[in-house]
């Protein structure tokens, strides 16, 4: 599409004008610092919950501040879906240019990088996206998947891991060993989304290659949330003041990551459909779609409070929750889950990549050594994932398709950037703004190279194929 494409400009436009509505129409709140609402600093707390002027204008803020967000998020995907791109990549790299619109001397969209309500919507959002990822997966699918599927994902976790780990110790030298590997651990996953995205408009999701790349590339989510649990945990316990963590500290909690998803798992699958019978009984709207969020929150909750991820228990959630358990449900007329859960997450998961974007910081690549290190780490992460292929252990497989095929890093290489960023370790973030800055390159560039690339090596493997099948008729058609 143009970008003098009368739709375009007119969201541009738009976009613009609901800018410089926050700027010159709302004032800022007397506070510099956001507040959820109905909050009250330490001083004001005796008087109770304020509603005054200040409260009106910082509501008055979220909400354009929402508006801009998802406005700039339609905006972008839509553009990158018409260039043939994921949408979720429009929606990240128009929070980078919103995100520094300072740097061309426009202040006006500075507080979303620190706004508290926001951060919180973000989260949840990212509660959301895991729960999708873990309904699209199929338990059943993922242990039939076959040995080749189990080595390129494990491959493909501990290459990358490592490569990352050395950049990491490579331009950090100051840093903690905790942090390189916090580094590596972010380019462990692999994007299944737009993996399969790709493969879907190829028309090539039934190919063996594909199948391959698919069950890796869910295996290796599993594998990353467990990595991201146990480095958390390990920084954790570092801030307590345990340095020296032995390796029975460190195997425990892996163990505890392990045995929260299969416990979760086990019981849930079990627990569900007693859960989900009881609700059924109720005849009030929305019942699918209340129990599934409540269930998914739980989950969240109790991985949290043994000192996981929330996002872990979300994934676990939507593993759990198949559509045999909600069976009662659809002779009421109820859309499927997947349907009821979308809408939320078409609100709250943009906000999550936006906001992603928006805390790039562009100024720091005027450092050549922060360049230097955004491209190493990518280089990286490309050819971590061309080594999985060895994995593979039948013959005549289209290798170099499936290396490819695990490139992209996406909303999980995002969702780790993030949970560094907020992870403190001796009073600094354990991912600085330039490694995250350069995370996010990573991830834009990983996301980007993989449509293309995957479309000629599936097409160069098909021309292979037909070669040599034609070498094998040509003698028979002489004869």
């Amino acid at each position: 599409m143009s970008l003098r494409h009368p739709t375009f400009v007119k969201s541009l436009i738009l976009l613009g004008c609901l800018c410089l509505l926050q700027v010159f129409w709302i004032p800022f709140p007397a506070s510099s610092s956001s507040r959820l609402p109905g909050s009250s600093s330490t001083s004001d707390q005796s008087s109770g919950p304020q509603f005054g002027p200040d409260q009106t204008n910082r509501i008055a803020h979220l909400l354009i501040s929402l508006v801009i967000i998802l406005v700039s998020a339609k905006v972008g995907g839509d553009l990158f879906e018409r260039i043939k791109q994921p949408a979720v990549l429009g929606e990240l790299v128009f929070g980078v240019i919103m995100g520094n619109l300072a740097l061309v001397g426009f202040h006006g969209l500075e507080h979303l990088r620190s706004d508290e309500v926001i951060s919180i919507l973000a989260e949840i959002g990212v509660i959301f996206l895991l729960f999708e990822v873990g309904l699209e997966s199929n338990l059943k699918d993922m242990m039939e998947v076959g040995l080749s599927s189990f080595l390129v994902a494990l491959v493909g976790v501990v290459a990358p891991m490592i490569l990352g780990w050395a950049v990491g110790a490579f331009f950090l030298p100051q840093a903690s060993t905790l942090v390189h590997v916090f580094i590596g651990a972010t380019l462990c996953a692999t994007s299944v989304g737009i993996t399969a995205r790709v493969l879907k408009d190829l028309g090539k999701t039934n190919e063996k290659e594909s199948r391959i790349i698919l069950g890796a590339a869910v295996i290796d989510d599993v594998m990353g949330l467990v990595i991201l649990a146990a480095v958390s945990g390990i920084i954790k316990a570092s801030n307590k003041g345990d340095t020296g963590i032995s390796a029975f500290a460190i195997a425990f909690i892996i163990l505890k990551a392990v045995a929260f998803l299969v416990i979760a798992i086990w019981a849930g699958s079990r627990f569900s459909p007693l859960m989900f019978g009881v609700a059924s009984k109720l005849k009030i709207r929305g019942m699918l779609l209340a129990t599934s969020i409540s269930f998914c929150f739980l989950l969240s909750y109790l991985a949290n409070g043994i000192g996981l991820a929330p996002i872990v228990g979300a994934f676990a959630a939507g593993l759990i929750l198949d559509p045999v358990h909600y069976e009662d449900f659809k002779g009421r007329g109820d859309q499927s889950l997947e349907e009821l859960v979308h809408p939320i997450s078409s609100f709250l998961v943009p906000i999550f990549f936006v906001l992603m974007g928006v805390r790039v910081d562009l100024s720091t690549f005027a450092k050549v050594d922060i360049l230097g290190f955004a491209a190493a780490l990518t280089a990286a992460a490309i050819l971590g994932k061309q080594v999985c292929s060895f994995g593979i252990v039948e013959k005549g497989l289209d290798r170099l398709s499936v290396g490819i095929g695990m490139i992209p890093r996406g909303e999980v290489g995002l969702i780790f950037a993030s949970m560094g960023a907020s992870l403190m370790l001796k009073g600094t973030p354990v991912v600085s703004p330039s490694t995250y800055s350069a995370v996010v390159i990573t991830v834009i560039v990983t996301t980007l190279i993989t449509p293309p690339a995957l479309k000629m090596t599936l097409a160069r493997g098909e021309r292979k194929i037909r070669l040599k099948r034609s070498r094998v008729l040509t003698p028979n058609s002489e004869k």
